[in-house]
């Protein structure tokens, strides 16, 4: 009986990948990604970016994160501390990529940007940590650099590539 459990649940897991579509590069990162976010808001995976199209990028990190790196002329909003006039000046039919290390947070501030009458408004499965194993530019300032804020030791287990930066 317990191993007809195990084999249950095992088929549930595989399929709830497979279903959802694994966006990010490793399984370990996408089934952890799936658990953790609501899923409320249009995702797109890295890959799936176009940027040969017009797109607003806006950083959902706190300020020191942001200032490490981040995706170049991406907007900071931050989350903590997000008040709506810091995207006043944009465009409510602009196609805007919220991320953030992971995606919780840009999840969130997506949702609340989707509330306030924003019409086009994606989360970057996998976030910054996925741009970044993904071998894709961050700057800070306007040159280019191989430092991201990895938040903390706990999530920064989710960057592969470039230097992990904690301050």
């Amino acid at each position: 009986m317990v191993h007809r459990n195990i084999i249950f649940v095992c088929a549930i897991l595989l399929f709830s990948c497979r279903a959802s579509g694994q966006k990010v590069q490793s399984k370990a990162y996408d089934h952890m990604l799936n658990g953790l976010l609501s899923h409320t808001v249009p995702e797109l995976g890295v890959e799936e970016v176009d940027v040969s199209q017009p797109v607003i990028f806006l950083d959902a990190r706190e300020r020191k994160e942001y200032d490490v790196s981040h995706i170049a002329a991406a907007i900071w909003v931050g989350y903590d501390d997000f008040e709506m006039d810091r995207v006043g000046e944009i465009d409510k039919k602009a196609r805007i990529i919220v991320y953030c290390s992971v995606g919780y947070r840009s999840e969130k501030i997506s949702e609340k940007l989707l509330s306030a009458g924003f019409q086009d408004v994606s989360n970057l499965y996998g976030g910054i940590f996925e741009w970044v194993n993904q071998d894709l530019p961050v700057v800070n300032g306007a040159q280019p650099t191989q430092q991201v804020h990895a938040y903390d030791k706990v999530w920064g287990v989710w960057v592969n590539k470039g230097e992990k930066v904690y301050r």
